[in-house]
């Protein structure tokens, strides 16, 4: 074959959607729900036989599969130079507590799929390929969320998560030695020459412009709140108003507040007060204190912390005007993260040679890509899912869009990996 006939096949090069779609059904039996949902939480016994599941995916497409400290697991494809760093796929299987089944499967199994594509066409690449599936993405059971893909890249200690425990007081490494996969393996400290994670939307724009492909460009930076309202419980009924000190008051106004701080910041601001407990959750006694979490996120950097500034602004004035003590503490920040421009093109071009539309969009959701982006170039493909909805057992996505971008990945791996 020569030069021109090569760049012709490999240009006309597609994975196998039926067989892409049947590995994504079988997995998500795997924790299935009535609804039509996965509830797989990280390192119960479901997930182990999620993982037993890939494991034996990727063996069948001739890889050798290892497993770190952390439960991390890496399905190696040989390249000719095997000296040279893997170019990387992959992303999670465990899932919310009324999860879907395209959430993280998604790209795991793409990247099984585009292994197997490049099996069949006999195509040897450069470097190695890696398919890897990071350990507790969604952080349903334990804390801190995308904690396999945090460890790996030293953001967080491994003595410190491998003692993380969940509401039961089960440690993470105790789960893991009960499903089997406490690896051997040392975490991270190896590089990475590319990665790439297919993913579904999460959200409503690329359906909402008829886009098959959204090209990545970069997530969106968080800031996550605890905040406490003590004020003093007392019977609804003997206690005049203006005597009360109900801490729920000045709660519902932070809501308010928390909003009106991301809507005066479009397009790309955010605020969600997603977590509200009042106690003592009584009808008739006066709310005394109030737990609840405020989630910020943005484009840039310089606008979240505007935001912070502007939050702490607000609880100061709302502590004094209402008499109601407000303690503010933050618990996660991370950065805006651009992906690199060089792989982020790469899903551009693929996507306009294999005639998809496509266009540039912004993770507004946390991805293991965001930490892998730190210690190598990382790009991302999103895929519509319907109405946008994600994290819910209704997610749902077509087969004709989860082929498309499973054939963007494939194309641009294999660029970034190197024909021989």
């Amino acid at each position: 074959m020569n030069l021109r006939e090569m760049m012709t096949t490999e240009t006309q090069l597609r994975i196998n959607g039926a067989r892409l779609w049947d590995t994504l059904m079988q997995q998500a039996s795997i924790g299935a729900t009535p609804k039509g949902g996965v509830r797989r939480l990280a390192l119960t016994d479901l997930d182990r036989q999620g993982r037993d599941f890939f494991v034996a995916q990727a063996k069948a497409a001739g890889c050798t599969v290892r497993v770190d400290a952390i439960g991390n697991l890496f399905a190696r494809r040989p390249g000719r130079n095997n000296a040279l760093p893997p170019v990387m796929t992959g992303s999670h299987i465990d899932t919310q507590p009324t999860g879907g089944k395209f959430d993280g499967n998604y790209g795991v199994f793409a990247g099984i799929e585009v292994v197997s594509t490049l099996n069949d066409a006999g195509i040897e690449t450069e470097a190695p390929i890696e398919v890897a599936v990071w350990t507790n993405e969604e952080g349903s059971r334990f804390v801190p969320v995308m904690m396999g893909s945090g460890a790996f890249i030293g953001e967080f200690a491994l003595d410190a998560v491998l003692a993380a425990q969940d509401r039961d007081g089960v440690a993470v490494g105790e789960a893991l030695r009960s499903i089997g996969y406490a690896g051997a393996e040392p975490v991270g400290g190896r590089q990475v020459g590319a990665y790439f994670e297919a993913h579904i939307e999460q959200g409503p724009v690329l359906e909402a412009h008829a886009t098959t492909i959204g090209v990545v460009t970069g997530a969106l930076g968080q800031r996550w709140y605890d905040v406490v309202l003590t004020g003093m419980e007392a019977h609804a009924g003997p206690t005049p108003m203006e005597l009360r000190r109900d801490a729920l008051l000045p709660a519902a106004e932070l809501v308010g507040i928390a909003n009106r701080i991301a809507l005066e910041r479009p397009p790309h601001a955010r605020a969600t007060v997603g977590c509200l407990s009042v106690h003592p959750d009584s009808r008739n006694v006066i709310p005394g204190q109030v737990s609840m979490t405020i989630d910020f996120r943005a484009a840039d950097d310089a606008m979240l912390s505007d935001m912070d500034a502007a939050l702490h602004e607000a609880v100061a004035e709302l502590r004094a005007r209402s008499g109601i003590d407000i303690a503010l503490r933050q618990v996660v920040y991370f950065p805006p993260q651009p992906f690199d421009a060089t792989l982020v093109n790469a899903v551009r071009s693929g996507a306009r040679k294999l005639g998809l539309s496509e266009m540039d969009v912004i993770s507004g959701a946390g991805h293991d890509a965001v930490y892998l982006a730190r210690v190598a170039p990382t790009a991302m493909i999103f895929v519509p899912c319907k109405d946008g909805i994600s994290h819910n057992e209704i997610e749902d996505a077509r087969p004709e869009h989860l082929e498309a971008g499973a054939n963007v990945l494939l194309h641009a791996m294999l660029q970034a990996a190197g024909r021989v």
